[in-house]
């Protein structure tokens, strides 16, 4: 069964400041709730439809069609850095949007990214609408939050920097190796002057036809994929190929 008081707590946890003080977040659905226990979080609460009733599951549950099953998790620390010039990253600046976030997380795991960082003020990792559009990739992808400007400073000369621009070369005719750090900018602002100045070397992703009078830009979790579609197929025509 479920007291008053196991529902007043759940329901808080769809607030940063309580998920903060309390280092716990919500999981729901039977994928993401077995995703979660395989990939060794730690569970506090698991409730389940049918043991609670659906009234109860309607009350707790921050979906608008409440799942089968609804997990509170515990919170893992932010994991340290550590980087390999040999290996593809993608890093966010200022990502603030959940469901945008979420999705580039879920393709950081398609794609075979091998971590994904984060400044700190991209949107939390344990928003609610985050953890749902990572469609379980959260709990098996490395995410940093951290200092984008510096980390990307101390690996100025080590790494290939690139970062997504309306005024730069198409990236279907740039020379790009499949290794280095792929930056994404903020859906608003696109890549920060700050962080600008760290990039290496700047792509586009061309309209077609490239005349084309339609929409601006794209949609950030759109580019990512596109980006690292084209950066995986050099990984196939040039696997050998690093800075």
């Amino acid at each position: 069964m479920i007291s008053k008081a196991d529902i007043k707590f759940i329901k808080s946890l769809s607030l940063k400041k309580f998920r903060d003080e309390h280092r716990m977040f919500i999981v729901e659905g039977e994928k993401m709730v077995e995703e979660a226990e395989k990939s060794g979080f730690e569970f506090v609460y698991m409730f389940r439809k049918e043991d609670i009733g659906e009234d109860n599951m309607e009350r707790i549950s921050l979906l608008s069609s409440p799942s089968p099953v609804l997990a509170v998790v515990k919170m893992k620390d932010n994991q340290q850095i550590t980087t390999d010039p040999s290996k593809l990253y993608l890093a966010l600046d200022s990502v603030r949007d959940p469901g945008n976030l979420g999705t580039i997380i879920r393709l950081a795991e398609w794609f075979g990214i091998e971590a994904v960082i984060a400044s700190e003020d991209c949107a939390e990792l344990y928003n609610p609408k985050v953890v749902q559009a990572t469609m379980g990739a959260i709990f098996r992808k490395k995410i940093i939050y951290t200092d984008l400007k510096k980390f990307l400073l101390d690996r100025s000369g080590d790494y290939n920097i690139y970062g997504t621009f309306l005024d730069a070369p198409s990236i279907y005719e740039h020379s790009i190796a499949p290794t280095g750090i792929i930056v994404m900018g903020s859906e608003s602002h696109g890549i920060s002057k700050e962080i600008e100045h760290e990039i290496t070397q700047k792509l586009y992703i061309p309209p077609y036809p490239a005349d084309s009078n339609g929409s601006e830009s794209l949609n950030v979790a759109i580019a990512t994929a596109v980006v690292c579609s084209e950066f995986r197929r050099i990984s196939v025509l040039q696997p050998q190929t690093s800075r």
